[in-house]
């Protein structure tokens, strides 16, 4: 068992003593040069051996208080290197978590813009639609989709999540070139068994039957959905946020204007003691303007 004295007393010792000015301490340390003199004082009690003389305007070591500077300048050097070596390290690494969709549909395709603007950290992408455990994984921030509320974690908005049919321009002619919204329920569609269909439908104003056993093939993700679309298999529910640039190319059609929401949205997550982490704030602002840029692109198209 260690019998040190209190670190508060050594850290204004070590300054004291650096500077052999209890004035120049304080100001290094935030503190009164009334507070400097007591933990020196308690110091020096719990040692019993002056640290320090007192000669006329100014203070001078002791060849005790001489040869503690020495260990405990070594000390706090020894300290301050192995923390900068895991700031280094921890600023050197940015891990981020998401959804597949959002990886696979929109993030990967501009994630090494971001690479580009910071080359000296490493980023690595973890996709997994299990939620991270930020207190026991070695996550930094993280996307998800929901309400925005999670506890012990600091939440900003990305964007809403809405959603409408989407289909190969081939697949709207194959049908006639329009679309009735009460024909979806005849018409082959992926993901049949998404709730996002009977949300549209019946915004559309579509009476949906409770027995009827859809037809479509299921894909379980939007970006297997939005590609088998894109080839013709049928009309997928689709977040235009996340195929803008696939619908002004002209793959993906939008047969009606109607946008439907459940209320979710997309949220860049980190842990709230770690907001001010200069890595983190790098990336929140970044993809805070990347999303921004996106969204306006959207509405102006």
């Amino acid at each position: 068992m260690r019998r040190l004295p209190p670190l508060a007393a050594v850290r204004a010792f070590e300054a004291a003593a650096r500077h052999e000015n209890f004035t120049q301490a304080a100001a290094e340390l935030g503190m009164t040069q009334a507070a400097i003199s007591y933990q020196i004082r308690l110091l020096e009690e719990r040692l019993g051996v002056p640290l320090f003389r007192r000669e006329r305007r100014r203070v001078v070591l002791t060849d005790a208080g001489r040869r503690l500077a020495a260990v405990a300048g070594r000390a706090f050097d020894a300290l301050d290197g192995a923390f900068a070596a895991i700031r280094a390290e921890d600023e050197g690494m940015l891990t981020i978590t998401t959804s597949y969709t959002f990886a696979n549909t929109w993030f990967a395709w501009r994630l090494g813009a971001f690479q580009l603007a910071n080359p000296e950290m490493a980023v690595r992408l973890l996709t997994d639609d299990s939620l991270a455990d930020f207190a026991g994984e070695e996550v930094d921030v993280g996307v998800r989709t929901g309400l925005g509320e999670w506890p012990g974690l600091a939440a900003d908005l990305l964007f809403r999540v809405n959603f409408t049919p989407m289909c190969s321009p081939a697949f709207l002619a194959e049908h006639g070139g329009t679309l009735r919204p009460e024909q979806l329920l005849e018409l082959p569609r992926i993901g049949p068994d998404d709730p996002w269909w009977e949300t549209w439908l019946k915004d559309a104003g579509v009476a949906v039957p409770e027995q009827q056993a859809p037809r479509g093939i299921r894909l379980g993700y939007q970006a297997h959905e939005g590609a088998a679309a894109m080839a013709g298999q049928g009309i997928a529910m689709l977040t235009p946020f996340f195929w803008r640039n696939d619908l002004a190319e002209g793959r993906l059609v939008r047969p009606f204007a109607q946008l439907s929401t459940r209320g979710w949205g997309y949220w860049l997550v980190y842990a709230e003691h770690r907001r001010l982490v200069p890595k983190i704030r790098r990336f929140r602002d970044w993809l805070l303007a990347e999303v921004a840029r996106d969204l306006a692109a959207l509405e102006a198209s």
